[in-house]
């Protein structure tokens, strides 16, 4: 009777087992220079991780809410205005209409124009239809606020970019066109593996180690996110050193109108 039920408690609790490879790992815990009350942004990082959603993440991932000029605006990157703009005329959007009101060229083509530092990053695809197209069915999300919007914040963004790699539990079936990472819901990800080592060249000399990559394209991320973090950290102290101060001057006025009535 005892082995019997010890062999049912061990099928029960090898079929709860195999029941949870479906659900995510909880993220990678990092610990970032912009989390905390008084956190900031790493300029060095913030360029490197541009640099990463540019030559890595652009080809399939918009950046719809991020205008050129914020690569230059306090709290940004850190990019001079000159550098921004050099940014963004390297993109080529949808021009207006030529003095004929055309907008097509002789060939059928869309007529472009360079980016200026009031454009907001292009797409890489038209519409969602191509996007799907091209990524066998999914369509690939916005990162304009991709580390608000995800359960784990920084630390997800980061954990899934670093998860691949991981062998799947016996038993786990990854799906057509689908890859395994133990952080995404439900353990299949359309996304394949984006960074590799050497996957950019960082022109500081920072080691292009996926794990490098990931920080600088996460922080990157959590800063458009967030753009005005560091303002919001600089006014929140403020506020308090202001509290502070205003409750020893109450106190030592408590203490001058009364020090006499007692």
């Amino acid at each position: 009777m005892r082995i019997a039920l010890a062999a049912a408690i061990c099928i029960l609790t090898g079929s709860a087992a195999a029941e949870d490879t479906s659900q995510p790992l909880p993220p990678r815990q990092i610990s970032w220079p912009f989390s905390g009350p008084l956190g900031t942004y790493d300029r060095g990082t913030l360029q490197r991780g541009f640099q990463v959603y540019k030559e890595v993440c652009s080809a399939c991932h918009s950046l719809n809410l991020v205008a050129f000029h914020d690569l230059a605006a306090p709290g940004g990157p850190g990019f001079t205005l000159a550098q921004a703009k050099a940014i963004a005329a390297g993109y080529k959007l949808p021009a207006d209409p030529d003095d004929r009101g055309e907008i097509f060229d002789e060939h059928g083509n869309r007529l472009k124009r360079p980016g200026v530092l009031a454009d907001h990053f292009p797409p890489p695809f038209a519409n969602e239809q191509a996007a799907r197209a091209n990524n066998s069915g999914a369509l690939p999300p916005d990162l304009s606020l991709i580390v608000k919007a995800r359960v784990g914040g920084a630390d997800y963004v980061y954990s899934i970019l670093t998860g691949f790699g991981h062998k799947p539990p016996k038993g786990f079936a990854v799906l057509a066109n689908k890859y395994y990472n133990p952080y995404f819901n439900g353990r299949n990800i359309s996304m394949p593996p984006p960074l590799n080592k050497g996957s950019v060249s960082f022109a500081d000399g920072t080691p292009a180690t996926v794990g490098n990559e990931a920080k600088a394209v996460t922080t990157f991320l959590a800063w458009a996110s967030e753009p005005n973090l560091e303002q919001r950290h600089r006014l929140g102290f403020q506020v308090m050193a202001f509290l502070v101060l205003l409750s020893g001057l109450l106190f030592l006025t408590y203490r001058k109108i009364w020090k006499d009535k007692h």
